[in-house]
């Protein structure tokens, strides 16, 4: 907490804005992070994690975008595929002879 307020002070920020700010951030970027894990994307997952743990200067606006239109995009392809039918294939029948 001391250091919210010591950063706050460097950059001339009131503090409960800069806690406020932070809060945000990490709010977005762990319903990203649950939302990329139960889409089994690994790699958007591994860029949320970095993102949580080096940088909070975005705001949230990646795991936003992520959200509401990355997500989105990965979800279209896999129900088209979903949707697509497989041709039915006839085995043909062996005659006895």
């Amino acid at each position: 907490m001391f250091e919210i307020f010591d950063a706050s002070a460097i950059f001339g920020i009131n503090p409960y804005w800069l806690l406020i700010a932070v809060s945000w951030s990490l709010a977005w970027e762990g319903i990203a992070l649950w939302k990329s894990a139960q889409k089994k994307s690994l790699s958007w997952f591994v860029i949320f994690l970095i993102v949580i743990l080096f940088n909070h200067i975005t705001l949230g606006i990646l795991p936003i975008l992520y959200i509401f239109l990355f997500s989105k995009l990965g979800g279209k392809k896999t129900a088209i595929k979903a949707t697509m039918k497989k041709p039915k294939v006839r085995k043909k029948k062996r005659r006895k002879k």
